[in-house]
């Protein structure tokens, strides 16, 4: 693919490991940072769906780590198993996180229904956008309608990249001002919830910075092949 691609993906891999270690030494720290009011992430969780007037949605664990996440489909707040039953400042702002995708939910948040619509498309896309891809670059001057195929289908998961950011960064913002105006944690609390939630949002930005980047790559050998 060229020594141009391999220096991309190479810086993008590097960023991208920069940001998950300095997210995960986050959450280590504020997994240290045991809460005044003593609640569990679950019991966080709940009393938000309740605060916010949602009662038709489940707090379940769920196995593994950093599998967090808020499923739209059974209306399920699924927290990881030290989130579920811990009582730290980590543990409340993912917790309140993915009860903020659910309070996106209840309200008709448009980001969240759009990207809930890409949801499908993307999941197909995904299982087979890079072999299209590199069969398009293969197939180059034979067929270059192929490349195009794939750089649509591509272009797509990038949209839904994109519009995950706002997705993201609403919840944790749902999350935080819930937190502080409930009073839920000591300013120190408040702080690390804060922090955390910055850094785990800022692996979205690195997603989109790096699926946009391949998107241009591609694009460029699409156009670059219509010249020759």
């Amino acid at each position: 693919m060229g020594s141009g691609y391999l220096i991309l993906a190479g810086a993008i891999m590097l960023f991208s490991w920069l940001v998950s270690s300095r997210l995960k030494s986050k959450f280590e720290l504020y997994s240290k940072l045991q809460l005044r009011n003593g609640m569990s992430g679950a019991e966080i969780a709940e009393k938000m769906l309740a605060d916010n007037g949602i009662r038709d949605v489940r707090v379940i664990s769920t196995p593994g780590q950093l599998t967090d996440h808020y499923n739209p489909a059974d209306k399920t707040v699924n927290l990881s198993e030290a989130v579920y039953n811990h009582r730290n400042a980590a543990a409340a702002a993912v917790a309140a996180h993915e009860c903020g995708h659910a309070v996106q939910h209840a309200v008709g948040y448009e980001w969240l229904t759009m990207r809930s619509k890409l949801v499908p498309i993307v999941s197909v896309a995904s299982n087979y956008v890079q072999w299209i891809l590199l069969a398009g670059i293969l197939m180059i001057r034979t067929f270059p309608g192929l490349l195009l195929i794939g750089i649509i289908i591509f272009a797509a998961t990038t949209l839904f990249t994109i519009i995950t950011l706002p997705v993201e960064y609403d919840a944790s913002n749902r999350a935080l001002a819930w937190l502080e105006n409930k009073h839920m944690l000591t300013q120190e609390e408040q702080a690390g919830a804060k922090d955390a939630l910055k850094w785990a949002a800022r692996t979205y930005v690195v997603a989109a910075i790096g699926s946009i980047a391949t998107l241009l790559y591609y694009i460029s050998i699409y156009s670059g092949s219509k010249r020759n």
